[in-house]
């Protein structure tokens, strides 16, 4: 027969194996949930050929690490729209949340709440004036700016008049790059004539391109800062008769078709699809407490007929 006192540690024993049992039934649990990612972009992939690279890059990433991940982008580039995905986004809590802000200024309030919630966040594309990120995964704009400034300035010659053309949705980045295609053509005598905004709306391009010509009918180059803008400089450029360098820089495949088919001779290509997956990748780091830097430069290629083919064979496969 058990004694009281044997009966009271039998019952200890079970209490504690059940315990035992419990906490790890709990850990087990938690431990296969998959972390789960936003991506927030700022285009749908229906509207954006650069956007879409970058989120099969992050759905590529969610697949090769098991990651229970969510891309979602705006409507034709909405501010108001980003900000309302954000808070929505915030209310389930998500381990950690990548961004491509449209307006940097505007989502700063919103990403604050994901700081004080202990939601890391890391920027993807675009950068911001903000010490509350945790990383920026993207390309270096000033650096960009300065490749394509000395790729336009290697066809010219001294003297000759270029024009730069920008989005009228002037962030930052768009900043880093005029700067660093200044830097790198005024010191070679290219004469830098006129900035012009225009985005791909309403034949804005077309409006600026003409009106670029009239008053500067020489005009021997021009750096447009997204290849949207470039392409339809090209087309509008050969309207008038013009052959003249247009340099983009993303690395689109319409901007790589012009350049393997000689339209345009060579140009600046970012790499969107490795910034979504790199995004994603650090995002994981960031959750299990291994990220070991703040940045990440996802670097840029100068992209000409040779090389070009290759790139187009590598963003199909990419986006089928």
């Amino acid at each position: 027969m058990f004694t009281f006192k044997k009966r009271l540690i039998v019952q200890f024993l079970f209490t504690v194996a059940l315990i035992t049992l419990v906490i790890n039934i709990v850990y087990s649990h938690v431990n296969d949930r998959k972390p789960r990612v936003v991506v927030v972009l700022k285009a749908l992939e229906s509207e954006s050929e650069y956007w879409t690279i970058v989120s099969e890059g992050a759905k590529k990433a969610f697949k090769d690490f098991k990651i229970d991940g969510q891309v979602i982008g705006t409507h034709n580039l909405q501010v108001t729209e980003q900000i309302e995905i954000l808070r929505d986004v915030l209310k389930t809590k998500p381990d950690a949340l990548i961004v491509a802000a449209i307006q940097p200024t505007s989502i700063i309030p919103i990403l604050k709440e994901y700081k004080n919630n202990n939601i890391p966040i890391l920027l993807v594309d675009t950068d911001l004036d903000w010490d509350g990120q945790t990383m920026y995964i993207g390309t270096d704009n000033y650096d960009l700016g300065v490749k394509s400034g000395q790729l336009l300035g290697s066809m010219l010659q001294p003297g000759n008049q270029v024009a730069l053309i920008h989005s009228t949705n002037v962030n930052p980045d768009m900043v880093k790059r005029l700067k660093g295609s200044r830097d790198a053509l005024e010191p070679i005598g290219v004469n830098i004539v006129t900035e012009r905004s225009a985005d791909n709306v309403s034949g804005e391009v077309e409006i600026a391109i003409d009106e670029i010509l009239q008053k500067y009918p020489n005009i021997k180059g021009i750096f447009a800062v997204t290849d949207t803008i470039a392409i339809n400089t090209m087309r509008e450029l050969e309207k008038n008769g013009y052959k003249i360098p247009v340099i983009g820089t993303d690395g689109t495949l319409k901007m790589l078709k012009e350049v393997s088919e000689g339209r345009i001779s060579a140009t600046i290509a970012q790499n969107p699809y490795d910034m979504g997956y790199l995004s994603v990748l650090n995002a994981l780091n960031t959750i299990k407490g291994k990220l070991s830097e703040d940045r990440l430069d996802t670097g840029v290629d100068i992209i000409i007929k040779e090389n070009s083919v290759d790139r187009m064979n590598f963003l199909a496969t990419k986006l089928k």
